[in-house]
């Protein structure tokens, strides 16, 4: 099909796209197995844009992509981690068990920051990982790199299997040869582009070929060695075995030799044959798919599967000695800042140098591995106490805090660093790596541009959060918990139209603790279903009250918990709180997540099931993730939230580009655009011009008790409120934001 035209659902699931003139020519073949056909489309547009002469297949039943590749072979292979029936390294399994498909680069694609997913995944046989959302300007390079490979790999393999198949050829007619004449055999082997030569007992060469001289040098010969006193002692070949032998040229090159007997007319070996086929391509291509494996694409450095795999080999090697190294956890502080205003080429840029610069901070023995995202480590070898390895530290932050040229431009950073030394602060990779991820995690929560190293106190904020886990089992039973409403008003009339409601726990009727504290607490604790559950009744209650003195429909908006929507009869669960408070389902709003969207089908089912009965529902945080747009065709959305972020940046280059996108894409699909995060006056005036429907955000109304916002409604009736000046005088004094839906 054309470029740019939609893909073509054929039977069993399968989506084919094909490019090109429709000449007979040989193609590479990229396979995409996803369970969602809107992410077979996304990853198939990126594959025409990283290689355009590309015929790309996709599936979305792995069972039917792996009959598929039982009689057909590909030049990479990018599937979905997490796909009904099977994982992405169940997957990989079975296809390195298919004949055409042992070496076909395979990449597995998760949205889960669990390093042991892609472990599982490498382990399995998978090339490469990448994690969602996916970073375009990182995936082309990528993939370009991973066909060529695999290019290099096919040639390496196809010359080989030529070679074999003209050896086979040749020892058939070497047996004629060597009965017929001399002569004959010397015409045979000459034509054969492998090393091949004979010598007799004394290790006295009987012959060689051509190709030997040509590529060796006419006086190069082979010595006898053990291998050879083994085939005249017992009459048998040796096992094929590789060599490095370096040609004329000074090249260093690899061989597969085998050694075999050459039997005289009374059947005793006369001479021992050598052959050896050249096949440094295929070494080259193995070391080349190694070192993917085991180095960031984007810095060449060690990657985290690298540095795992050396704290193990180490800990076990240095277990007699006990002698220390250090681990430096390194991250780069506000570099989503960067990332946001300056553009992902500057943050890669960046990243690329902040590599260099760590390298050439430490010892040659020393290694510099990138672990993900603006996340850094080094090992440093031969460290005997904290008085060595504070000190480095302290030079490696300030060696970031030097400006960062690119193109042209300065860029200044700094970083958070946390230090553990082997064997004191851990005795384990896993030990070791969790204690510096928490001394790097205290330094940022202490103001960033810093190091400490690891102590044994810093546990006790493990034992507070367990005391504030026991707090929390109680709460619900306690009454603890109370609902806080944010207005959400209409653009055009200023009408307040509903609010959504945000929960806040007060343990012992003492300050609010946040619910970024608590609410992974509660999701740990799987307490996230009990309180969803009271969030429902309660602001399904409150609503009606409002509704019962307002002339005017007041919606309430609550977003449940992933763990919630994974319960059964959820759509009942729903309807019979709504009838219980006697609220019309028209007036309840659910806001869907990412990770809500990105579930199994029954969960999808359970949800269009609410809105036939006329709930409300509301994707929420858009423009976060690509999963929202491919889930908005199959969804029966009734408004879109844009996400925060877009307005509290709106000075942005593309921000109001996005939103006013946005804004056009509810109007093709018919439903509401609401604005979230506006704070002040020019933020909520961009919005309105930008076409948004409904606004939500301090400038508007800071999120206040049940009895202030009817308070709000009482107001409303008998004046139109202006935005920013009454709602300001009603709200909670001194609440500030980072509320967490619940």
């Amino acid at each position: 099909m054309s470029r740019g035209a939609e893909p073509e659902k054929t039977a069993g699931s399968e989506i084919g796209f094909a490019r090109g003139s429709g000449e007979q020519q040989a193609v590479k073949t990229i396979v995409i197995i996803d369970d969602s056909s809107s992410n077979i489309k996304i990853f198939s547009k990126l594959a025409e844009v990283a290689c355009p002469d590309a015929l790309v297949k996709g599936f979305s039943n792995p069972h039917l992509a792996l009959k598929w590749l039982e009689e057909r072979e590909a030049s990479l292979i990018i599937a979905d981690y997490k796909m009904p029936g099977m994982t992405g390294a169940e997957l990989t399994r079975q296809v390195r068990r298919l004949p055409l498909c042992a070496e076909v680069p395979v990449v597995v694609v998760t949205a889960y920051q669990d390093r042991n997913f892609r472990i599982e995944a490498l382990e399995a046989g998978a090339t490469d990982f990448l994690l969602s959302p996916i970073d375009f300007s990182e995936f082309q390079p990528r993939i370009r790199n991973l066909l060529r490979l695999n290019s290099r790999q096919i040639i390496a393999r196809e010359r080989a299997r030529l070679l074999e198949q003209e050896l086979q050829q040749t020892r058939h007619l070497r047996d004629q040869a060597l009965r017929d004449s001399h002569a004959q055999l010397s015409q045979v082997i000459d034509t054969i582009p492998a090393l091949i030569s004979a010598i007799d007992h004394h290790g006295d060469s009987i012959f060689s070929n051509a190709y030997q001289a040509q590529l060796l040098g006419p006086s190069w010969r082979r010595g006898i060695d053990g291998r050879d006193h083994s085939v005249f002692s017992s009459g048998e070949a040796v096992a094929s075995y590789e060599e490095q032998i370096t040609d004329q040229n000074g090249q260093e090159r690899t061989f597969l030799t085998t050694k075999s007997p050459l039997l005289s007319p009374d059947g005793g070996v006369m001479a021992v044959l050598t052959t050896s086929l050249d096949i440094s391509d295929r070494k080259q291509a193995e070391k080349e798919r190694l070192f993917l494996a085991e180095h960031d694409h984007l810095t060449a450095l060690p990657n985290r599967h690298y540095l795992n795999q050396w704290l193990a080999r180490e800990i076990d090697a240095v277990g007699a000695t006990r002698r220390p190294f250090a681990l430096y956890r390194i991250d780069l502080d506000r570099f989503k800042h960067i990332n946001d205003g300056l553009g992902h080429h500057f943050g890669d840029k960046l990243l690329q140098e902040v590599g260099k610069r760590l390298q050439r901070a430490v010892g040659s023995d020393d290694i510099v591995t990138r672990m993900g995202g603006n996340e850094f480590a080094i090992l440093q070898l031969g460290v005997r106490s904290l008085e060595e390895a504070v000190p480095f530290a302290e030079r490696i932050k300030q060696r970031l805090q030097e400006p960062f040229l690119i193109d042209g431009q300065d860029i200044t950073t700094n970083a958070s660093i946390g230090v553990t030394i082997y064997p004191w602060d851990g005795k384990s990779a896993q030990e070791l790596l969790r204690n510096a991820d928490l001394t790097m995690y205290r330094v940022k929560a202490r103001g960033r541009d810093g190091a400490e190293s690891f102590t044994r106190a810093m546990f006790s904020e493990v034992r507070n959060e367990i005391h504030l886990r026991g707090q929390l089992r109680g709460a619900l039973e306690r009454g603890e918990f109370r609902l806080h409403y944010q207005p959400q008003l209409d653009l055009k009339t200023g009408a307040v139209v509903g609010a959504e409601a945000l929960i806040r726990w007060a343990p012992g009727q003492g300050p609010l603790i946040s619910p970024a504290v608590f609410i992974p607490l509660a999701e740990e604790s799987d307490m996230m279903r009990a309180i969803d559950a009271w969030v429902l009744q309660e602001a399904c209650r409150q609503a009606q009250r409002w509704n019962a003195t307002h002339p005017r429909p007041i919606r309430v908006s609550i977003n449940l918990s992933t763990q919630t929507f994974c319960s059964p009869n959820l759509s009942a669960t729903i309807m019979e709180a709504l009838r219980k408070e006697g609220l019309p389902p028209a007036l309840l709003e659910l806001e869907l997540t990412e990770e809500v969207l990105l579930g199994e089908g029954r969960r999808h089912q359970e949800i269009e099931t609410l809105h036939k009965q006329g709930v409300r529902l509301a994707i929420d945080d858009f423009g976060t993730g690509y999963s929202s747009f491919a889930r908005l065709s199959s969804l029966p959305i009734d408004i879109i939230k844009i996400d925060r972020s877009f307005v509290a940046h709106a000075a942005g280059q593309h921000n109001p580009a996005i939103i006013k996108a946005v804004v056009s894409l509810g109007r093709a699909l018919g439903v509401e655009i609401l604005a979230e995060g506006a704070e002040t006056k020019s933020q909520l005036d961009m919005v309105k011009a930008l076409g948004c429907d409904l606004v939500q955000g301090f400038f508007t109304g800071r999120p206040m008790e049940a009895a202030q916002f009817q308070q709000i409604l009482a107001q409303s009736q008998s004046r139109r409120l202006s935005f920013g000046q009454d709602m300001a005088h009603n709200t909670v004094g001194g609440e500030a934001g980072g509320q967490i839906n619940v």
